[in-house]
């Protein structure tokens, strides 16, 4: 078998040396002439897959190593039989991850507590699940839209999308879908932005084209929405400049970086390749996951908040500030230059483990905040004396 896969990807190497014979290539250099004798493709969100590239190539699996599916042309694969497989939930709990981060940076930076306030879910599948969870394990109010599972289950929790207008922070979860009766492409325009209420915060981690970027920015300059959170935006890596400014939070598409979502993708598309070819598919890289620099969160303050101790516990695993610090370096760059540091902050992006890689230890008998912090997904011991009992995250499946 020839594969030839995305260099970028980690542990791509380890997956996939044993099935064939691997060439890598860096992203943005595939070309019709690199995949002539490739029978297998696997890329990232960052390469376009259609007739433009596959024509004439005897190619006959693709594999992308993303949940979303927007950058690949799916009813071309199929009229060609070719077989094509995603890894959607791959990255579900990195995106939450970093949900808690930006909510937690909301409240620092204006100045609330999240307990009591009210949080619009939409979009409720891998990744909107776990946002809900961790919402309501953090005191906060959850409203739930969604319409494909509304239809589906008929539950009375999936509430219609003009209910979710009154919420305080709305936050997006859907994929990027261009007709339909769920057709998502701007399905926050100028008319559902002004629906929400006045002092708002808007958050976008699922696609940028969701959003409609100038009824953001109108949005935004008239203060009819208090702050956005984006990590995805619309025409990426040539973003706008203007929104970067204006958003309080600002990252270039890498909330589903963690290295545990990357490897969890490369083992779903390992498993996917295996079974269209008949072969055998264990593959278990999880004693070479290289540990955090610093796995253990020292918490001595008995006197700190609840709201401080989970705050603390987070920034240390996770500086969400670092990468809203890196993106704004963008604004100073020529026009030029702009697109490509964006698209190199991501295919150079760091090592980020997940919350379950660390332990929180606890000031004293902290029972409900070690629940929050368990089920967010660090693990925590009170005290750090002998004797003391360490609580595991509940796992979650993908």
């Amino acid at each position: 078998m020839r594969i030839t896969a995305d260099s970028n990807t980690p542990f791509i190497q380890d997956a996939f040396r044993d099935l064939g014979e691997l060439h890598l290539v860096p992203t943005g250099a595939f070309t019709p002439d690199v995949l002539r004798s490739t029978d297998v493709l696997i890329v990232r969100s960052e390469t376009r897959v259609g007739a433009q590239l596959l024509d004439g190539t005897p190619v006959r699996f693709v594999g992308t190593v993303t949940i979303g599916t927007d950058h690949v042309d799916v009813p071309y694969l199929a009229k060609r039989g070719i077989a094509f497989a995603s890894a959607p939930g791959s990255n579900a709990n990195s995106v939450k991850e970093y949900l808690v981060a930006a909510l937690l940076a909301l409240g620092r930076r204006f100045e609330f507590s999240l307990e009591g306030k009210v949080l619009g879910v939409v979009g409720v599948g891998h990744i909107g699940r776990r946002v809900v969870e961790a919402a309501s394990s953090l005191g906060m109010i959850v409203l739930q839209n969604d319409p494909p599972l509304k239809r589906k289950t008929g539950e009375s929790r999936f509430v219609p999308l003009d209910q979710l207008m009154s919420a305080d922070i709305v936050t997006l979860h859907v994929p990027l879908t261009r007709s339909g009766e769920d057709r998502t492409a701007h399905l926050f325009d100028v008319h559902r932005i002004r629906a929400m209420r006045r002092g708002a915060i808007l958050i976008n981690t699922s696609r940028g084209g969701v959003v409609e970027t100038s009824a953001l920015l109108r949005a935004l300059a008239e203060g009819h929405l208090a702050a956005s959170v984006l990590d995805v935006w619309e025409n990426e890596p040539n973003i706008s400049v203007d929104l970067l400014s204006r958003s309080v939070v600002a990252t270039p598409h890498i909330a589903g970086y963690s290295l545990d979502g990357k490897v969890n993708a490369v083992s779903m598309i390992r498993r996917a390749v295996c079974e269209h070819y008949g072969l055998p598919s264990s593959w278990d890289p999880s004693d070479r996951m290289p540990r955090p620099a610093r796995p253990v969160v020292e918490l001595s303050a008995d006197e700190m908040a609840d709201d401080e101790v989970i705050r603390r516990a987070v920034t240390h695993a996770y500086d969400l500030e670092r990468d809203d610090r890196n993106l704004r370096k963008m604004r100073a760059l020529q026009p030029e230059e702009k697109g490509p540091y964006f698209s190199r902050l991501r295919s150079t992006y760091r090592v980020r483990r997940e919350f379950s890689s660390y332990e929180v230890h606890l000031p004293g008998k902290r029972e409900d905040v070690a629940r929050t912090l368990n089920t967010l997904g660090f693990r925590t011991k009170a005290d750090a004396g002998p004797g003391s009992r360490t609580l595991s995250a509940t796992s979650l499946s993908l």
